[in-house]
């Protein structure tokens, strides 16, 4: 089994077999106490439809058996917990505890969703306050927080374009969205009814001014822009193209899921933006991934406001209330108002930091996806010479001539100990290598990770088989990733 080199710490890993292979008949991982009730008979009590005596082949095993087996399994699991998560646009950064130690608070975590108004004055006014200051990190005039994820606030936001553009008698045909966008983007684009224009990047990952200018017509409803951009690059001409878009009548919707660059330095509504979606779940403070939670805040230029969900929280008198009387609404888009704890986590965090902080958590970003580039670039090929932003996207290029691409790399990283970056986006680099270390890395941890990259650089150099064959530290060697998608087996079956 090849070593690892340079700076590095093992993968620690254990082989561990399934319960129901632990399992011997007989064996209970459980004592229930005496019955205080009659005994009764199920079947005549549910219905012989509705019972059952035993599950076939379930797992029979100690208590202790139990726990060292999913303590084990656990520490098979790579979290933020643990080290550096450098999975470019999805900002998998550390989040402080004391968040959850707010959002846990009895009041707010047991409250009711139906409870009254006159019990819920606490929670309203957290998502008032969380409105308000989001509103000033947007420079927008109005935020919902009802999304409960980015892509449902990407949504919510052509949505809004769609009913402002309905109000003016036509609601335009077509959604401009560039190839250095996100992935959801399309797709949001066509759920709301619109066609899709692709908008091409020029040498330096930016989009081509003049080809949006030669393609803006009367049927473009919108563009949708991600900036920074998936390639880590700072539209630098945004507030031209947001001028363009607007000379012909259509709006500007900016994916803000990349905020963590730009939070207390620049706002986009101030660009000229009309409309954008926060991950809140990636920006402010919510553990991320397994599919949620999450919250998508949509912030909207005053002439949308009409058209956001309802209700909406305002101040009557002298108590918080919900206002319903919204004709021009798009309607509710979730049943209940937001992903409520998520909201709390990312009020307690940005009180917690105050404005001064949030700007120096997105420098703390910038800086340190810029390290990361001066120490790799001279042995991986950077995608674009534009100035990099919150992460750095290098092409693999120069291993490829070897032989070695970005998926190898990333197999070969875990045996170092890292999880890897994001492999082969965006799509518009070839063979990508997207590295986003977030604000809250320490150097040690990003020479760590350095220092391993160009380990493996090396190693691709003198002995490219080696890493062809990675990762072998790991309780599942290289798998046929073909034969696994075209054939799964996703149930397992004593043989």
């Amino acid at each position: 089994m090849p070593a690892t080199t340079g700076k590095t710490r093992p993968n620690i890993t254990q082989n561990e077999k399934l319960l129901f292979e632990l399992s011997t008949p007989g064996k209970r991982g459980y004592q229930l106490p005496p019955l205080d009730v009659p005994e009764v008979d199920p079947v005549e009590t549910l219905g012989e439809g509705n019972t059952r005596a035993e599950i076939k082949d379930f797992p029979e095993v100690s208590e202790v058996e139990v726990i060292r087996h999913f303590s084990r399994l656990s520490a098979w699991n790579y979290g933020i917990d643990l080290g550096l998560f450098p999975l470019g646009s999805c900002t998998m950064k550390y989040n402080p505890r004391i968040n959850e130690t707010v959002a846990r608070t009895e009041g707010l975590a047991w409250a009711h969703p139906y409870q009254p108004e006159s019990l819920s004055q606490g929670a309203m006014e957290i998502v008032a306050t969380l409105e308000c200051v989001l509103g000033e990190i947007f420079g927008m005039d109005a935020v919902t927080l009802q999304p409960a994820a980015g892509a449902h606030g990407e949504y919510t936001g052509i949505m809004l374009v769609r009913a402002y553009h309905e109000s003016k008698g036509n609601p335009r045909k077509k959604i401009f969205v560039p190839d250095s966008a996100h992935g959801t983007n399309p797709a949001t684009a066509m759920i709301a009814g619109y066609e899709v224009a692709n908008i091409k990047s020029n040498e330096r990952g930016m989009i081509d001014v003049d080809s949006l200018r030669a393609a803006i017509d009367a049927d473009v409803a919108a563009l949708m822009v991600t900036n920074p951009n998936t390639v880590g690059v700072f539209e630098q001409d945004i507030v031209k193209i947001c001028g363009l878009m607007h000379e012909k009548g259509a709006q500007v919707y900016m994916d803000g899921a990349n905020l963590n660059a730009l939070m207390g330095i620049a706002r986009p509504g101030d660009f000229g933006v009309d409309v954008m979606h926060s991950n809140l779940h990636k920006t402010f403070s919510t553990p991320h991934g397994g599919g949620g939670p999450g919250a998508g805040a949509v912030g909207v230029r005053s002439h949308l406001e009409p058209f956001l969900p309802g209700p909406r929280v305002k101040r009557a008198s002298d108590a918080w209330t919900w206002d319903y009387d919204r004709p021009q609404s798009i309607g509710r888009v979730r049943a209940f108002y937001g992903n409520f704890g998520v909201l709390v986590r990312a009020l307690a965090y940005i009180m917690a930091l105050g404005g001064e902080g949030v700007r120096n958590a997105a420098i703390d970003a910038l800086l340190n996806a810029n390290y990361i580039r001066a120490r790799l670039k001279d042995r991986f090929k950077i995608a674009y010479d534009a100035p990099s932003m919150h992460e750095c996207v290098f092409s693999d290029t120069l291993q490829a001539e070897r032989g070695v691409h970005t998926g190898d790399i990333a197999k070969r990283l875990i045996d170092y100990g890292f999880h890897p970056y994001t492999v082969s986006f965006p799509l518009i680099v070839h063979g990508s290598m997207m590295i986003e270390p977030t604000e809250t890395e320490p150097k040690q941890e990003l020479d760590a990770f350095c220092d391993a990259m160009l380990a493996i650089a090396g190693e691709i150099e003198s002995d490219p088989e080696m890493v062809l064959k990675a990762p072998y530290n790991t309780r599942t060697p290289r798998v046929d990733e073909v034969r696994a998608a075209r054939k799964p087996k996703v149930r397992w079956q004593p043989e």
